[in-house]
C-alpha cells in the first residue's frame, strides 16, 4: 500500500524537507536559549520538547516512507524495524502529551483563579521539567507492546523497500491482545484529545471577554502583558486546533483502511500525509510568532546589509584608486 505515483513522492518529498528544516531550525534556537539562558520563558522547555517530538516523527515515518516510494531495496532487519516503528509511536505520543500540555500551560495561565497556583506550581522550572519527563517516560510504558508486536520482513527475499515496509506492521500477538492494547492506547489518546479540546475552548472563552473590556476602553493602549498573553494564547490555539484536526482525520483514515480488506493505495497515503502535516507546520507557526525570532531575524538582515555596503565601499574605493593611477 505504498504509493509510486509521482504527485505523492513530490508531496511527501516537500513535507519531510521543509518539515526538518523549520524543526531543526527552532531546535537550535531553543536549545541555546535553554542553555545560555537569555530571554528564557517557561514555555520555552515544553516547545523544545514539542520540536524535538517532530523531528523524530519526520524521520521515523517520513524518511523510510519516502524511500519506499522511490523503490529502495530494503536494508532494515528484525531489530530495525521494530526500532523504527517504536520510535515512531513514541514520538507520536510525546507530540500528542507535549501539545496537550501546551494548551493546558496556557489556559491554567490565563484562569484568574488559578494564577496564583501557575506561579508557584505549573510555572516553576521542576514542575516544567517534571511534566516534560513525565511525558517521554508515558509514551515509552505505554508503546512498548509496538516492539513486541512488530516484526521485521525477511531479507533473505529480493524485496524493495515499499513491501518490506508494509511487512514491519505484521502483529506477531494474537488479535485479542492487540485490540486490548490499541483500545488502551487509543483511550488515552482521545482523553488528550479531549482535555485539548477544553483547553482550546478556555483559551477562545477568554479571548472573547478580553475582547469585550477592550471596547469598552476609549484608549486604544493596552497593557505589554495583555499583548503577549494574548500573542501566545493564538500561538498555541492554533498549534492546537492544527493537531486536533489533522489527527482526527488520520484516525478516521486509518480506521476506514482497517475495516477494508484491501484498502486503495490513496488511503494509506492519506493518512502517511495527515500525519506528517502537524510536525510539518507547526514549527512555522511558531517562527512566525516568536518576537525573539523576529528580532534576531532583523538584526541579521541588518548585519547583512552591512557587510554588503563595505564590500561596495571597499570596490568603489578600489576602482577610484586604479581611476587615478
Amino acid at each position: 500500500m505504498i504509493s509510486t505515483d509521482l504527485p505523492w513522492r513530490v508531496a511527501f518529498l516537500t513535507l519531510i524537507k521543509i518539515g526538518l528544516l523549520g524543526n531543526s531550525s527552532l531546535l537550535c534556537f531553543y536549545t541555546f536559549t535553554l542553555i545560555s539562558g537569555l530571554n528564557l520563558r517557561p514555555v520555552d522547555k515544553i516547545l523544545n520538547q514539542l520540536v524535538l517530538a517532530n523531528c523524530f516523527v519526520l524521520l521515523s515515518k517520513g524518511i523510510p516512507q519516502e524511500m519506499a516510494d522511490w523503490g529502495l531495496r530494503y536494508f532494515l532487519d528484525d531489530v530495525g524495524c521494530k526500532l523504527l516503528f517504536y520510535l515512531h509511536r513514541m514520538a507520536r505520543e510525546v507530540s500528542l502529551s507535549t501539545t496537550c500540555l501546551l494548551g493546558g500551560f496556557q489556559a491554567f495561565k490565563l484562569c484568574p483563579l488559578a494564577s496564583k497556583w501557575m506561579e508557584l506550581t505549573v510555572r516553576s522550572p521542576k514542575s516544567i521539567n517534571f511534566l516534560c519527563a513525565l511525558c517521554w517516560v508515558l509514551s515509552f510504558l505505554l508503546n512498548v507492546h509496538v516492539a513486541v508486536k512488530v516484526k521485521g520482513a525477511d531479507r533473505s527475499q529480493n524485496t524493495s523497500m515499499g513491501k518490506a515496509f508494509a511487512s514491519c506492521m505484521a502483529p506477531s500477538t494474537s488479535i485479542v491482545t492487540y485490540s486490548l492494547l490499541s483500545s488502551i492506547v487509543f483511550f488515552i489518546d482521545y482523553v488528550l484529545l479531549g482535555l485539548m479540546i477544553w483547553a482550546s475552548g478556555s483559551m477562545v472563552l477568554f479571548l472573547h471577554r478580553h475582547k469585550q473590556r477592550v471596547q469598552h476602553i476609549h484608549s486604544h493602549k493596552v497593557s505589554p502583558r495583555l499583548s503577549h498573553e494574548d500573542r501566545a494564547t493564538h500561538t498555541i490555539l492554533i498549534l492546537v486546533t492544527m493537531f486536533v484536526l489533522f489527527y482526527s482525520i488520520s484516525s478516521i483514515v486509518t480506521l476506514h483502511m482497517a475495516l477494508l480488506l484491501t484498502p486503495a493505495k490513496w488511503l494509506a497515503d492519506t493518512s502517511v500525509f495527515m500525519s506528517l502535516c502537524f510536525p510539518t507546520l507547526s514549527p512555522f507557526v511558531l517562527l512566525s510568532s516568536d518576537i525573539r525570532i523576529s528580532k534576531l531575524w532583523l538584526a541579521w538582515l541588518e548585519k547583512c546589509r552591512s557587510f554588503l555596503f563595505y564590500v561596495g565601499l571597499c570596490i568603489t574605493q578600489g576602482s577610484l584608486e586604479d581611476y587615478h593611477k
